[in-house]
């Protein structure tokens, strides 16, 4: 998840005109794309990834693209309506998806540049908008309401652990005398007063990572989808993932491992591919990527 917030505030549902599928031709590479094979992109996003996969596919193969974010499924359907013709559409969290005897899947644990920049969707401290931060918003509770019925000692935690907040004490104190939360800036604002800026980074920027984590129960959703892939992909099949936090690629790096150590799987990164200076200069957020990949035996 790229910790950067654009501070582009469109607002527009259209698709973006410079979308960048992170470490795209490594991502593709391996895959190792068969083009009668079946795969799945576990985070269609705005279609960057599926939309290369597809190209690869004949009239013989076939790709599920997945998100739980209903309006970034529409956009990548729209960017990849050249190859509608193999690509099936689906909306599920990681946690529910059942595929098997796939020839290959890849997660994109980012966030998309449109749900950081659209003030509605509450991710961002950039612009006015509700503390939702639902990547699912037909479900689930909000960042505004965790935050204004939860404990103190609950969000601390969260702040700390997720976000690795150091000061997760404080502002969680600074929040619960500050509800109820109304909005991103009203947070982002109580935030700030809390625990001034010291440096680059501004002081909200691990507080809003820390509760879209939470509020999305990411980290148990990538647990199930660590604990899923191997069933789902048939042997000789890839598994790729691409994160962007410690935290979420120290879980793929174990998993990984715990596969090889049993016999389920072969490495095929011995350590994790990083984005070219090329894409960095091109696509500043994916300088934090990171891309592992294994081989189903």
């Amino acid at each position: 998840m790229p910790q950067d917030h654009p501070e582009s505030r469109k607002t527009e549902p259209a698709p973006f005109a410079r979308h960048f599928p992170v470490m795209l031709a490594e991502s593709l590479e391996y895959l190792a794309i068969k083009p009668d094979g079946r795969y799945l992109d576990c985070t269609a996003g705005l279609g960057g990834h599926t939309a290369a996969i597809a190209a690869l596919l004949d009239r013989g193969g076939r790709l599920i693209a997945n998100d739980r974010d209903a309006q970034s499924l529409e956009m990548a359907r729209r960017n990849a309506a050249d190859f509608a013709d193999r690509i099936e559409f689906q909306q599920a969290s990681f946690s529910e998806l059942a595929e098997s005897n796939l020839d290959g899947l890849i997660a994109d644990l980012g966030v998309s540049r449109f749900q950081l920049t659209d003030p509605q969707r509450g991710f961002s401290f950039q612009a006015e908008g509700p503390a939702d931060m639902r990547m699912d918003q037909t479900r689930g509770v909000t960042a505004a309401e965790l935050l204004n019925h939860s404990a103190e000692k609950a969000i601390a935690d969260w702040l700390y652990q997720l976000g690795e907040e150091r000061r997760a004490r404080k502002i969680a104190g600074a929040i619960v005398r500050a509800r109820p939360i109304r909005s991103t800036l009203h947070l982002a604002g109580v935030v700030e007063r809390a625990a001034p800026r010291t440096g680059p980074l501004h002081p909200a920027t691990r507080t809003f990572m820390a509760l879209r984590m939470v509020v999305n129960r990411e980290q148990e959703e990538l647990d199930a989808l660590l604990n899923a892939a191997p069933r789902m992909v048939k042997p000789g099949g890839r598994i790729v993932i691409i994160s962007f936090m410690s935290l979420e690629d120290r879980k793929v790096k174990e998993s990984f491992r715990e596969l090889k150590r049993t016999g389920r799987a072969l490495i095929l990164t011995k350590k994790p591919l990083t984005p070219s200076e090329q894409e960095v200069r091109e696509n500043p957020p994916s300088r934090s990527a990171k891309l592992r990949a294994v081989e189903i035996v």
